[in-house]
């Protein structure tokens, strides 16, 4: 059990704005912090935010209550009026925030899109190395059940998923509300959610329609019901040696199809939980080409911004 657990913080580290009343913060390096609400009005967790910096290079953030965006804005002369927010991964306990983050959120700009990493709430950590309080370790000996006996059941809601979904929608209002400000088309903005984020991209692509994605991106995790056929056009991915996660991707593509809603599915031989931009030799190397050659092909981004 404990090998397991050790295994799935080290995988959803891999992939694990404002209001006229909410100021932009300092700009970070590479990036400019946009509060998701104004100071103090977000109830704390009575510990600070923390974060560790793993062997891997992935920076893992604890004990999130004050939510933000972070902002990646295309070279001068490169934006083409797309947006994208970044939801990383961590199980809703951590936040996988580089691999699952901000190198993604660096490869989208260059590719002309405003990107926008979502630095969501998530709950309190507990003591010890590995940080894991006992509803996450229940939530993981769920998962672990589930993985083991391929029963085509959804996951309920994790402990933290109903805060980071709530971070979600204001992220999705706050960038449609100051789009000009961006450069942005207001209906284009999508949102990409990694492992636990890929959760929180379905729910707000299934939920308010106000909170909606324009598309999303759903990456080796995510299953979440009833889809209703208004659902936005979806890309989802996933590897079929995923450890945690195998049958989610085609359960997610089934439900959307079945919505009569817009899919495409990448079920990828190897590339197990947690691929992100970094090489492995595997046909999962490819994702992130192929899900901006299907945002081009669904007219979300000009094919002049095509990788090279």
């Amino acid at each position: 059990m404990m090998q397991f657990l050790r295994r799935w913080v080290v995988a959803v580290g891999l992939v694990m704005g404002a209001s006229a009343l909410s100021p932009i913060a300092a700009a970070a390096p590479g990036g400019t912090i946009i509060p998701l609400y104004p100071e103090g009005s977000v109830t704390s967790l009575g510990v600070p935010e923390v974060s560790d910096k793993l062997t891997s290079g992935e920076t893992m953030i604890y004990d999130v209550s004050e939510p933000t965006l972070e902002l990646f804005r295309p070279a001068p002369g490169r934006a083409n009026g797309t947006a994208m927010i970044i939801a990383p991964g961590g199980g809703f306990l951590a936040l996988g925030y580089t691999f699952g983050g901000t190198d993604i959120a660096k490869a989208l700009a260059a590719r002309g899109i405003a990107a926008f990493v979502l630095k969501y709430r998530t709950i309190r950590s507990g003591d010890g190395p590995m940080r894991m309080p006992d509803v996450h370790m229940k939530e993981m000996e769920l998962v672990m059940a589930r993985a083991k006996d391929g029963t085509p059941v959804e996951m309920p809601p994790f402990a933290g998923e109903p805060h980071a979904v709530e971070d979600g929608a204001r992220a999705m209002t706050i960038v449609r509300q100051r789009a000009s400000e961006w450069g942005v088309d207001p209906h284009r903005i999508g949102l990409i959610g990694f492992s636990a984020g890929a959760y929180l991209a379905a729910d707000l692509a299934i939920g308010d329609v106000a909170s909606r994605p324009d598309f999303v991106g759903l990456m080796y995790g995510g299953l979440r019901t009833p889809v209703p056929a208004g659902a936005p056009p979806a890309f989802i991915a996933g590897a079929a040696d995923d450890e945690y996660q195998p049958e989610d991707p085609v359960l997610l593509y089934n439900a959307w199809r079945q919505a009569g809603a817009a899919a495409e599915l990448h079920s990828y031989e190897r590339g197990g939980h947690g691929f992100d931009l970094r090489q492995q030799g595997t046909t999962s190397d490819y994702w992130f080409d192929e899900f901006i050659w299907w945002m081009q092909s669904r007219g979300f981004m000009p094919e002049s911004n095509q990788p090279r």
